[in-house]
């Protein structure tokens, strides 16, 4: 095995694993692999011993190579290497629904009990450690794992709370969605934060005020002392069954917190659009042919709705990452496929005017939505009017965008004469959008792309495209 020489997602370091010193995920050959220190490989023991990693909430991994070529990977002498199985896209919390980092939460929390049943436990309760292979969660942090000291506290009651508890309550409570908070700071949110955004009456809500008042109040009270509070932490000592009983609590406190999408127009689109049943059933058509004409291994479905086209592109392909700026029909859609067992089409919520950024150490830690693996064929599909018109990015340069995705792609085009377009104008001073017209769509889309076929929806105020990319 050669040793990592890059940070790219084909190999080399993964730049998102460096905060646990006994363990460093790195690729090699299109694979992902784990270098253990002796701690970290004598802990992984404990865990196979167990039998943990027959769970199927747990990524597939098996002991693999050897460590010669992997010195310096470690701040310890690695001494193992683990091989994992590949999740197909890497997603993060900030773009997750409520339903989803909720079912990651309840993941992370089951895995702790069973750890603990084991006398295991888990060093930290990151989201980060959760992936989700289409709608199911996977823990992928096998180096979380670790032999449970007698005594010690829940050591990641604290993480959990600020990067699950806390944004979960943040949106059941108080209806503010937690998306901003956790992609505007890494390590979630703080007590402090999260006792200030409360009301008094929310102190009698279950399990408020045990983990926010007064959790914010004890670490203002010690914050300068944090060798007294190690002390008499260890001083008492916690036995494995209060542990235990203090972990369900915070279980059945997530799992009681729920959040419902508004109604709207957005929410119920597949039932309220403004297409006759001729356009929906020729546009349907028109997406299967392009999604089954070939294999594809990675589709975005971009502005993806309830999922209709994703649902279709899934026909042809290994993957679908379906995107839509709406939390509510991602929300809903994810529910559906989650009780369907699907594991091919993964649910994001993202503004795409104003995506995921690369964040955390050196901007490399959480990578942008085109750094985690390009597609092979994008649907824009009933969106470029949100871009250009909502959002005022120019025609031109939402299109040089998709172009650089380097990917074939089908995009729809309602022209200016459209009800929704017409919607979306109303509002604007005259002549603020002179680039939305569709000669001068069709002149941007032939400079990225060469247009395989077109075809003009009955209804004569929709242009649908399959292009693939110059070259």
């Amino acid at each position: 095995m050669r040793p990592p020489t890059d940070t790219s997602a084909g190999t080399g370091l993964e730049p998102g694993s460096f905060r646990d010193p006994e363990s460093r995920v790195f690729y090699s050959g299109g694979e992902v692999f784990r270098a253990l220190s002796a701690d970290g490989l004598t802990d992984f023991q404990a865990v196979s011993d167990a039998g943990l990693l027959d769970d199927p909430r747990i990524v597939r991994t098996e002991v693999a190579g050897d460590t010669q070529a992997l010195r310096g990977l470690l701040v310890h002498e690695p001494a193992g290497v683990l091989r994992h199985e590949r999740i197909p896209f890497v997603s993060y919390p900030y773009e997750w629904t409520f339903s989803m980092l909720k079912d990651a939460a309840l993941v992370q929390l089951d895995l702790l009990l069973a750890a603990l049943d084991k006398d295991l436990v888990l060093k930290d309760s990151t989201p980060y450690n959760v992936q989700f292979r289409g709608a199911r969660p996977v823990f992928v942090d096998i180096g979380s794992f670790e032999r449970r000291r007698e005594g010690e506290p829940w050591i990641g009651y604290r993480q959990f709370c600020m990067l699950y508890l806390y944004p979960l309550l943040l949106q059941a409570v108080k209806g503010v969605p937690f998306h901003p908070w956790l992609r505007g700071c890494i390590d979630g949110i703080k007590p402090a934060e999260m006792r200030a955004l409360l009301s008094f009456r929310d102190r009698f809500r279950r399990g408020l005020f045990t983990n926010v008042f007064l959790h914010a109040r004890l670490e203002k009270r010690y914050a300068d002392r944090p060798q007294e509070v190690k002390d008499e932490v260890k001083r008492v000592g916690l036995k494995k069954e209060i542990l235990v009983a203090n972990v369900r609590k915070m279980r059945k406190l997530v799992e009681r917190l729920e959040w419902s999408p508004p109604e709207g127009v957005w929410t119920a689109y597949g039932e309220r659009n403004t297409y006759t049943d001729s356009d929906a059933q020729r546009k349907d058509e028109f997406v299967r042919q392009v999604a089954t004409s070939r294999h594809w291994d990675l589709v975005w479905d971009i502005g993806a709705n309830n999922g209709r086209y994703s649902r279709i592109a899934a026909e042809g392909a290994s993957t679908v990452v379906a995107v839509d700026a709406d939390q509510g029909p991602v929300d809903l859609l994810y529910r559906d496929l989650r009780d369907e067992g699907d594991e091919k089409i993964l649910t994001l919520t993202m503004n795409l005017a104003d995506p995921s950024p690369g964040l955390g150490w050196r901007g490399l830690e959480r990578r942008a939505m085109p750094d985690r693996g390009k597609p092979d064929l994008v649907l824009a599909l009933a969106l470029i009017h949100h871009v250009a018109i909502s959002a005022n990015v120019p025609v031109k340069e939402f299109v040089d965008w998709l172009a650089s995705l380097g990917c074939s792609l089908v995009i729809e085009f309602p022209t200016r004469e459209d009800p929704m377009v017409k919607k979306l104008l109303a509002p604007k001073r005259d002549g603020l959008h002179p680039d939305y017209e569709l000669g001068f769509f069709e002149r941007c889309l032939g400079e990225g792309f060469e247009v395989e076929r077109s075809e003009r929806l009955e209804s004569g105020t929709r242009v649908l495209y399959h292009a693939r990319p110059k070259g």
